[in-house]
Protein backbone atom coordinates (compact mmCIF):
# COMPACT_ATOMS: atom_id res chain seq x y z
CA UNK A 1 0.00 0.00 0.00
CA UNK A 2 1.12 3.28 -1.08
CA UNK A 3 2.47 6.20 2.02
CA UNK A 4 -0.02 8.21 2.57
CA UNK A 5 0.16 11.50 1.02
CA UNK A 6 -1.27 14.98 1.87
CA UNK A 7 -5.06 14.84 0.93
CA UNK A 8 -5.28 11.21 1.78
CA UNK A 9 -8.20 10.58 4.25
CA UNK A 10 -6.41 8.83 6.53
CA UNK A 11 -6.30 7.01 10.47
CA UNK A 12 -3.67 7.98 12.97
CA UNK A 13 -2.81 5.90 15.65
CA UNK A 14 -1.33 7.21 18.86
CA UNK A 15 -0.38 6.26 21.93
CA UNK A 16 -2.92 8.38 23.51
CA UNK A 17 -5.57 8.29 20.88
CA UNK A 18 -7.35 7.58 17.18
CA UNK A 19 -7.79 10.11 14.96
CA UNK A 20 -9.55 10.07 11.12
CA UNK A 21 -9.71 12.40 8.80
CA UNK A 22 -7.24 14.61 5.80
CA UNK A 23 -3.72 14.29 6.40
CA UNK A 24 -2.03 17.84 5.92
CA UNK A 25 1.24 19.48 4.74
CA UNK A 26 2.86 20.64 7.46
CA UNK A 27 4.57 23.62 8.00
CA UNK A 28 8.25 24.21 7.72
CA UNK A 29 8.38 24.93 11.16
CA UNK A 30 6.32 22.57 12.41
CA UNK A 31 7.51 18.67 11.13
CA UNK A 32 7.62 17.12 14.11
CA UNK A 33 3.70 17.44 14.09
CA UNK A 34 1.44 15.32 12.20
CA UNK A 35 -1.68 17.70 11.16
CA UNK A 36 -4.87 16.22 10.24
CA UNK A 37 -7.60 17.65 9.39
CA UNK A 38 -11.23 16.66 11.09
CA UNK A 39 -14.69 15.71 9.32
CA UNK A 40 -15.83 18.96 11.29
CA UNK A 41 -13.08 21.07 9.47
CA UNK A 42 -11.16 21.40 12.20
CA UNK A 43 -7.59 20.84 12.30
CA UNK A 44 -5.58 18.88 14.90
CA UNK A 45 -2.02 18.69 15.59
CA UNK A 46 -0.31 14.92 16.90
CA UNK A 47 3.18 14.52 18.17
CA UNK A 48 5.12 12.38 16.04
CA UNK A 49 6.55 10.72 18.43
CA UNK A 50 3.08 9.35 19.60
CA UNK A 51 2.16 8.25 16.45
CA UNK A 52 2.33 4.10 15.82
CA UNK A 53 0.77 3.94 12.78
CA UNK A 54 -1.16 5.90 9.76
CA UNK A 55 -3.12 4.12 7.30
CA UNK A 56 -5.00 5.06 4.18
CA UNK A 57 -8.69 5.09 4.38
CA UNK A 58 -11.30 4.99 1.72
CA UNK A 59 -12.01 8.86 1.31
CA UNK A 60 -14.69 10.45 3.04
CA UNK A 61 -17.95 10.88 1.29
CA UNK A 62 -19.49 14.63 1.68
CA UNK A 63 -22.23 13.91 4.20
CA UNK A 64 -25.29 16.37 3.61
CA UNK A 65 -24.76 19.52 5.74
CA UNK A 66 -26.80 20.05 8.93
CA UNK A 67 -28.30 23.06 10.28
CA UNK A 68 -25.06 24.80 12.75
CA UNK A 69 -22.52 22.25 11.45
CA UNK A 70 -19.34 23.91 10.56
CA UNK A 71 -17.36 23.04 7.32
CA UNK A 72 -14.41 24.13 5.64
CA UNK A 73 -14.96 26.62 3.50
CA UNK A 74 -15.55 25.52 -0.56
CA UNK A 75 -13.50 27.17 -2.92
CA UNK A 76 -14.41 30.45 -4.87
CA UNK A 77 -14.75 29.75 -8.88
CA UNK A 78 -11.93 30.87 -10.88
CA UNK A 79 -13.58 32.16 -13.52
CA UNK A 80 -12.33 35.78 -14.08
CA UNK A 81 -14.08 39.21 -14.41
CA UNK A 82 -16.07 40.37 -17.23
CA UNK A 83 -14.55 42.51 -19.88
CA UNK A 84 -16.23 45.20 -18.26
CA UNK A 85 -14.82 44.51 -14.80
CA UNK A 86 -12.00 44.35 -16.14
CA UNK A 87 -11.97 47.53 -17.90
CA UNK A 88 -12.64 49.48 -14.66
CA UNK A 89 -10.01 47.55 -12.19
CA UNK A 90 -10.28 49.38 -8.87
CA UNK A 91 -7.84 49.97 -6.34
CA UNK A 92 -8.28 48.53 -2.92
CA UNK A 93 -5.65 49.00 -0.28
CA UNK A 94 -6.17 46.26 2.68
CA UNK A 95 -4.30 47.64 6.33
CA UNK A 96 -3.62 45.10 8.45
CA UNK A 97 -3.88 45.29 12.00
CA UNK A 98 -3.62 41.75 13.35
CA UNK A 99 -6.28 39.68 14.74
CA UNK A 100 -7.00 36.27 14.23
CA UNK A 101 -7.40 36.72 10.70
CA UNK A 102 -3.91 37.54 10.28
CA UNK A 103 -2.89 34.31 12.47
CA UNK A 104 -2.43 30.34 12.21
CA UNK A 105 -2.65 27.83 14.62
CA UNK A 106 0.64 26.67 16.62
CA UNK A 107 -0.23 22.89 16.59
CA UNK A 108 2.80 22.17 19.04
CA UNK A 109 0.46 24.28 21.68
CA UNK A 110 -3.04 24.49 20.07
CA UNK A 111 -3.11 27.86 20.77
CA UNK A 112 -3.31 30.63 17.74
CA UNK A 113 -0.80 33.09 17.73
CA UNK A 114 -0.48 36.04 15.43
CA UNK A 115 2.40 35.01 12.84
CA UNK A 116 0.55 35.71 8.57
CA UNK A 117 2.46 38.82 7.21
CA UNK A 118 0.49 41.25 4.98
CA UNK A 119 2.45 39.22 1.50
CA UNK A 120 1.93 35.76 3.31
CA UNK A 121 -2.38 36.82 3.59
CA UNK A 122 -2.39 37.96 0.24
CA UNK A 123 -0.83 34.73 -1.01
CA UNK A 124 -3.25 33.17 0.79
CA UNK A 125 -6.32 34.45 -1.08
CA UNK A 126 -5.69 34.64 -4.85
CA UNK A 127 -9.04 35.91 -5.45
CA UNK A 128 -8.42 38.97 -4.54
CA UNK A 129 -6.25 39.83 -8.07
CA UNK A 130 -9.39 38.93 -9.86
CA UNK A 131 -11.38 41.75 -8.76
CA UNK A 132 -9.28 44.36 -7.77
CA UNK A 133 -5.53 45.89 -7.88
CA UNK A 134 -4.87 44.80 -4.21
CA UNK A 135 -2.22 46.71 -2.20
CA UNK A 136 -1.36 45.36 1.53
CA UNK A 137 0.32 46.46 4.35
CA UNK A 138 0.73 46.12 7.97
CA UNK A 139 0.48 48.96 10.57
CA UNK A 140 0.02 47.10 13.44
CA UNK A 141 0.02 43.43 14.70
CA UNK A 142 -2.14 43.06 17.89
CA UNK A 143 -5.13 41.53 19.09
CA UNK A 144 -8.00 43.85 19.34
CA UNK A 145 -8.86 43.98 22.98
CA UNK A 146 -5.19 45.23 23.52
CA UNK A 147 -6.35 48.44 21.56
CA UNK A 148 -6.45 52.30 22.66
CA UNK A 149 -7.92 55.43 21.36
CA UNK A 150 -4.19 56.30 19.89
CA UNK A 151 -5.01 53.05 17.83
CA UNK A 152 -8.00 54.39 16.11
CA UNK A 153 -6.23 57.39 15.50
CA UNK A 154 -3.43 55.34 13.38
CA UNK A 155 -5.61 53.44 11.37
CA UNK A 156 -7.67 56.67 10.58
CA UNK A 157 -4.80 58.68 9.91
CA UNK A 158 -3.24 55.39 7.67
CA UNK A 159 -7.19 54.85 5.62
CA UNK A 160 -6.49 58.96 4.71
CA UNK A 161 -2.88 58.10 3.35
CA UNK A 162 -4.25 55.39 1.03
CA UNK A 163 -7.53 57.41 -0.19
CA UNK A 164 -4.96 60.51 -0.94
CA UNK A 165 -3.10 58.15 -2.59
CA UNK A 166 -5.92 56.78 -4.97
CA UNK A 167 -7.89 53.92 -3.09
CA UNK A 168 -11.40 52.99 -4.20
CA UNK A 169 -11.54 51.75 -0.95
CA UNK A 170 -9.88 50.45 1.66
CA UNK A 171 -10.09 47.31 3.73
CA UNK A 172 -9.24 47.20 7.58
CA UNK A 173 -8.16 43.67 8.97
CA UNK A 174 -9.04 43.41 12.50
CA UNK A 175 -9.69 41.75 15.93
CA UNK A 176 -13.38 40.66 16.26
CA UNK A 177 -13.76 40.83 20.11
CA UNK A 178 -13.46 44.82 19.31
CA UNK A 179 -14.46 45.88 15.63
CA UNK A 180 -17.32 47.12 16.41
CA UNK A 181 -15.64 49.79 18.76
CA UNK A 182 -12.73 50.30 15.85
CA UNK A 183 -15.77 50.45 13.26
CA UNK A 184 -17.96 53.10 15.62
CA UNK A 185 -14.81 55.17 16.18
CA UNK A 186 -13.76 55.81 12.35
CA UNK A 187 -17.45 56.62 11.30
CA UNK A 188 -16.69 59.47 13.61
CA UNK A 189 -13.00 60.20 12.72
CA UNK A 190 -13.92 59.92 9.12
CA UNK A 191 -16.41 62.33 8.17
CA UNK A 192 -17.75 62.90 5.11
CA UNK A 193 -16.39 59.82 3.09
CA UNK A 194 -16.74 59.52 0.07
CA UNK A 195 -15.55 55.65 -0.78
CA UNK A 196 -16.15 52.28 1.56
CA UNK A 197 -13.88 51.53 4.62
CA UNK A 198 -14.79 48.06 5.27
CA UNK A 199 -13.35 46.32 8.67
CA UNK A 200 -12.93 42.42 8.47
CA UNK A 201 -12.19 40.24 10.65
CA UNK A 202 -12.50 36.35 11.38
CA UNK A 203 -13.39 33.97 14.24
CA UNK A 204 -11.22 31.24 12.67
CA UNK A 205 -8.06 31.62 12.29
CA UNK A 206 -6.85 31.93 7.83
CA UNK A 207 -4.76 28.25 8.36
CA UNK A 208 -8.36 26.58 9.52
CA UNK A 209 -10.22 24.47 7.26
CA UNK A 210 -13.05 26.30 9.00
CA UNK A 211 -11.42 29.70 8.47
CA UNK A 212 -14.24 32.43 7.53
CA UNK A 213 -11.61 35.12 6.70
CA UNK A 214 -11.27 34.18 3.34
CA UNK A 215 -15.34 34.60 2.42
CA UNK A 216 -15.20 37.74 4.42
CA UNK A 217 -12.16 39.31 3.11
CA UNK A 218 -13.07 38.44 -0.81
CA UNK A 219 -16.87 39.48 -0.34
CA UNK A 220 -15.72 42.86 0.60
CA UNK A 221 -13.34 43.57 -1.95
CA UNK A 222 -15.96 42.29 -4.15
CA UNK A 223 -18.60 44.80 -2.52
CA UNK A 224 -15.94 47.44 -2.77
CA UNK A 225 -15.25 47.15 -6.23
CA UNK A 226 -18.76 46.71 -6.96
CA UNK A 227 -21.24 48.87 -5.10
CA UNK A 228 -21.46 52.08 -5.13
CA UNK A 229 -21.47 52.32 -1.10
CA UNK A 230 -19.42 54.74 0.69
CA UNK A 231 -18.58 54.96 4.03
CA UNK A 232 -17.42 53.00 6.84
CA UNK A 233 -19.18 48.93 7.55
CA UNK A 234 -17.81 46.18 8.47
CA UNK A 235 -18.17 42.72 6.50
CA UNK A 236 -18.85 39.52 8.16
CA UNK A 237 -20.71 35.76 7.56
CA UNK A 238 -24.51 36.48 7.21
CA UNK A 239 -24.98 32.41 8.77
CA UNK A 240 -23.22 29.11 9.68
CA UNK A 241 -22.08 28.49 6.66
CA UNK A 242 -20.13 29.88 3.51
CA UNK A 243 -22.85 31.24 1.76
CA UNK A 244 -23.06 35.02 2.28
CA UNK A 245 -21.78 37.92 3.70
CA UNK A 246 -23.61 40.71 5.36
CA UNK A 247 -22.04 44.48 5.14
CA UNK A 248 -22.90 46.10 8.42
CA UNK A 249 -23.73 49.29 9.73
CA UNK A 250 -20.26 50.81 11.34
CA UNK A 251 -22.22 52.41 14.40
CA UNK A 252 -24.94 50.05 14.91
CA UNK A 253 -22.89 46.51 15.04
CA UNK A 254 -22.65 44.18 17.33
CA UNK A 255 -20.35 41.24 18.50
CA UNK A 256 -22.92 38.67 19.63
CA UNK A 257 -21.51 35.40 20.42
CA UNK A 258 -18.21 34.29 21.20
CA UNK A 259 -17.31 31.92 18.26
CA UNK A 260 -19.59 31.71 15.51
CA UNK A 261 -18.75 32.82 12.18
CA UNK A 262 -21.96 34.91 11.99
CA UNK A 263 -21.41 36.79 15.46
CA UNK A 264 -22.11 39.90 14.06
CA UNK A 265 -25.51 41.27 14.01
CA UNK A 266 -26.68 44.79 13.49
CA UNK A 267 -28.54 46.02 16.48
CA UNK A 268 -31.77 47.83 16.41
CA UNK A 269 -31.68 48.23 12.44
CA UNK A 270 -30.89 46.16 9.70
CA UNK A 271 -27.96 45.28 7.66
CA UNK A 272 -26.62 47.46 5.01
CA UNK A 273 -26.15 44.66 2.32
CA UNK A 274 -26.00 41.40 1.41
CA UNK A 275 -22.92 40.10 -0.58
CA UNK A 276 -23.16 36.47 -2.29
CA UNK A 277 -19.74 36.15 -4.06
CA UNK A 278 -20.06 32.73 -5.89
CA UNK A 279 -23.23 34.13 -7.69
CA UNK A 280 -21.54 37.66 -7.89
CA UNK A 281 -24.63 39.27 -6.40
CA UNK A 282 -24.97 42.53 -3.93
CA UNK A 283 -28.52 43.11 -2.54
CA UNK A 284 -29.07 46.14 -0.63
CA UNK A 285 -31.69 45.79 1.78
CA UNK A 286 -32.42 50.11 2.31
CA UNK A 287 -31.31 53.23 1.64
CA UNK A 288 -27.49 53.95 2.14
CA UNK A 289 -24.83 56.26 1.26
CA UNK A 290 -24.18 56.83 -2.28
CA UNK A 291 -20.29 57.83 -3.83
CA UNK A 292 -19.80 60.66 -5.52
CA UNK A 293 -17.87 63.32 -7.48
CA UNK A 294 -16.92 65.17 -4.44
CA UNK A 295 -13.55 65.37 -2.64
CA UNK A 296 -12.97 63.40 0.59
CA UNK A 297 -13.44 65.32 3.76
CA UNK A 298 -9.28 65.61 4.64
CA UNK A 299 -9.80 66.42 7.86
CA UNK A 300 -9.67 63.84 10.73
CA UNK A 301 -11.05 64.74 14.06
CA UNK A 302 -8.60 62.66 16.09
CA UNK A 303 -9.24 61.28 19.88
CA UNK A 304 -7.66 62.70 22.57
CA UNK A 305 -5.75 59.62 24.15
CA UNK A 306 -5.63 61.51 27.47
CA UNK A 307 -9.95 61.13 27.70
CA UNK A 308 -11.02 58.95 30.03
CA UNK A 309 -13.78 57.46 30.02
CA UNK A 310 -15.74 54.46 31.51
CA UNK A 311 -18.14 51.59 31.29
CA UNK A 312 -20.72 50.66 34.29
CA UNK A 313 -23.05 47.70 34.38
CA UNK A 314 -26.05 48.16 36.82
CA UNK A 315 -26.64 45.07 38.71
CA UNK A 316 -28.69 44.31 42.08
CA UNK A 317 -26.90 45.15 45.39
CA UNK A 318 -24.90 47.39 44.18
CA UNK A 319 -23.01 49.84 46.19
CA UNK A 320 -22.10 53.84 46.28
CA UNK A 321 -18.45 53.28 46.13
CA UNK A 322 -18.27 51.27 42.73
CA UNK A 323 -19.79 54.52 40.80
CA UNK A 324 -17.02 57.11 42.84
CA UNK A 325 -14.38 55.21 41.37
CA UNK A 326 -15.06 56.86 38.54
CA UNK A 327 -14.56 60.55 40.09
CA UNK A 328 -12.00 62.13 38.00
CA UNK A 329 -13.12 60.96 34.61
CA UNK A 330 -14.12 62.91 31.29
CA UNK A 331 -17.03 60.70 31.15
CA UNK A 332 -19.06 57.45 32.43
CA UNK A 333 -21.39 54.86 30.78
CA UNK A 334 -23.90 53.62 32.65
CA UNK A 335 -25.41 50.46 31.56
CA UNK A 336 -28.32 50.82 32.23
CA UNK A 337 -31.39 47.70 33.15
CA UNK A 338 -34.49 47.88 31.60
CA UNK A 339 -35.46 51.08 30.00
CA UNK A 340 -32.42 52.95 31.74
CA UNK A 341 -32.27 52.09 35.38
CA UNK A 342 -30.15 52.13 38.29
CA UNK A 343 -30.80 51.55 41.96
CA UNK A 344 -31.31 55.05 43.64
CA UNK A 345 -34.38 54.89 45.65
CA UNK A 346 -34.67 53.76 49.05
CA UNK A 347 -37.61 51.84 49.75
CA UNK A 348 -37.07 50.09 52.84
CA UNK A 349 -34.82 48.85 55.54
CA UNK A 350 -32.45 46.86 53.04
CA UNK A 351 -31.98 49.62 50.45
CA UNK A 352 -30.15 52.23 52.14
CA UNK A 353 -27.31 51.51 49.72
CA UNK A 354 -29.21 52.79 46.92
CA UNK A 355 -29.60 56.40 48.58
CA UNK A 356 -25.62 56.83 48.59
CA UNK A 357 -25.53 55.97 45.15
CA UNK A 358 -27.84 58.50 43.96
CA UNK A 359 -25.74 60.80 45.94
CA UNK A 360 -22.43 59.38 44.37
CA UNK A 361 -23.69 60.00 40.83
CA UNK A 362 -25.15 63.48 41.48
CA UNK A 363 -21.19 64.16 42.93
CA UNK A 364 -19.88 62.52 39.79
CA UNK A 365 -21.93 64.97 37.63
CA UNK A 366 -21.07 67.72 40.11
CA UNK A 367 -17.52 67.20 39.61
CA UNK A 368 -17.63 67.78 35.68
CA UNK A 369 -18.30 63.86 34.83
CA UNK A 370 -20.99 63.41 32.04
CA UNK A 371 -23.19 60.86 32.82
CA UNK A 372 -24.87 58.91 30.12
CA UNK A 373 -27.31 55.85 30.18
CA UNK A 374 -27.19 53.15 27.22
CA UNK A 375 -29.69 50.17 27.34
CA UNK A 376 -27.88 47.01 28.72
CA UNK A 377 -30.69 44.85 27.06
CA UNK A 378 -28.66 45.89 23.82
CA UNK A 379 -31.99 46.24 22.01
CA UNK A 380 -34.60 48.86 22.32
CA UNK A 381 -34.78 52.46 23.33
CA UNK A 382 -33.87 54.47 26.64
CA UNK A 383 -36.51 55.82 27.95
CA UNK A 384 -36.36 58.29 30.94
CA UNK A 385 -39.40 59.85 31.36
CA UNK A 386 -41.65 56.34 32.61
CA UNK A 387 -41.00 56.11 35.79
CA UNK A 388 -40.38 58.38 39.14
CA UNK A 389 -36.60 56.99 40.09
CA UNK A 390 -35.66 57.56 36.51
CA UNK A 391 -37.18 61.21 36.51
CA UNK A 392 -34.49 62.04 39.44
CA UNK A 393 -31.48 60.78 37.97
CA UNK A 394 -32.86 63.17 34.72
CA UNK A 395 -33.12 65.65 37.48
CA UNK A 396 -29.29 65.98 38.67
CA UNK A 397 -28.34 65.58 34.85
CA UNK A 398 -27.47 62.20 33.55
CA UNK A 399 -28.26 61.83 29.80
CA UNK A 400 -29.13 59.22 27.19
CA UNK A 401 -33.11 60.01 27.04
CA UNK A 402 -34.67 58.59 24.17
CA UNK A 403 -30.94 56.79 22.37
CA UNK A 404 -30.91 53.59 21.09
CA UNK A 405 -27.25 53.92 20.78
CA UNK A 406 -25.22 50.29 21.95
CA UNK A 407 -23.08 50.74 25.06
CA UNK A 408 -20.40 50.03 23.02
CA UNK A 409 -21.43 52.98 20.11
CA UNK A 410 -22.50 54.89 23.40
CA UNK A 411 -18.66 54.42 24.47
CA UNK A 412 -16.90 55.39 21.25
CA UNK A 413 -19.12 58.52 20.74
CA UNK A 414 -18.76 60.22 24.39
CA UNK A 415 -15.16 59.96 24.14
CA UNK A 416 -14.94 61.23 20.22
CA UNK A 417 -17.03 64.18 21.45
CA UNK A 418 -14.87 65.01 24.62
CA UNK A 419 -12.17 64.88 22.35
CA UNK A 420 -13.89 67.21 19.78
CA UNK A 421 -15.67 69.43 21.81
CA UNK A 422 -16.63 71.54 24.91
CA UNK A 423 -18.31 70.08 27.58
CA UNK A 424 -21.55 71.79 27.20
CA UNK A 425 -21.90 71.15 23.15
CA UNK A 426 -20.73 67.15 23.95
CA UNK A 427 -24.10 67.12 26.32
CA UNK A 428 -26.14 68.39 23.19
CA UNK A 429 -24.72 65.57 20.73
CA UNK A 430 -24.75 62.96 22.13
CA UNK A 431 -28.22 62.31 22.12
CA UNK A 432 -28.11 63.85 18.26
CA UNK A 433 -27.62 61.45 15.22
CA UNK A 434 -24.34 62.01 13.48
CA UNK A 435 -23.43 59.17 11.95
CA UNK A 436 -26.16 56.92 12.27
CA UNK A 437 -25.96 55.83 15.48
CA UNK A 438 -28.93 56.73 16.83
CA UNK A 439 -32.12 55.74 14.80
CA UNK A 440 -34.86 58.17 14.11
CA UNK A 441 -37.79 55.41 14.72
CA UNK A 442 -37.42 51.43 16.25
CA UNK A 443 -38.65 49.17 13.51
CA UNK A 444 -40.14 45.95 15.51
CA UNK A 445 -38.57 43.54 12.31
CA UNK A 446 -35.15 44.76 13.71
CA UNK A 447 -35.01 42.52 17.20
CA UNK A 448 -32.22 39.91 16.70
CA UNK A 449 -32.41 40.08 12.67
Amino acid sequence: MANPKPGDFVEVVASDETVKGTLLQSPELEKDVVIIKLPSGYNIGIDKGKVKRISLLPQLQQKEKSEGEITAAKPFSEKGLSKNEKSKVPKISILHTGGTIASKVDYRTGGVTAAFSEEEMLGLFPELKQIAEIKSRKIAQMQSEMMRFPHYNLIAKEVKKEIESGADGVIVTHGTDTMHYTSAALAFILDNLQVPVILVGAQRSSDRGSTDAALNLISAAYFIANSDFCGVAICMHENMSDTSNLILPATKTRKMHTSRRDAFRPINTIAIARVDYEAKNITFFGSHNKKSAAVNNKKLQLFNEKIKVGVIKTHTNMFASEFLAFKGFDGLVVEGTGLGHLPNEEIDKFTAENKKIFAAVKTLIGSGTIVVMAPQTIYGRIQLNVYTPQREIQSIGVLGHLSDMTPETTFIKLAWLLSNYGKKEAKELITKNLRGEISERTEPDAFLV
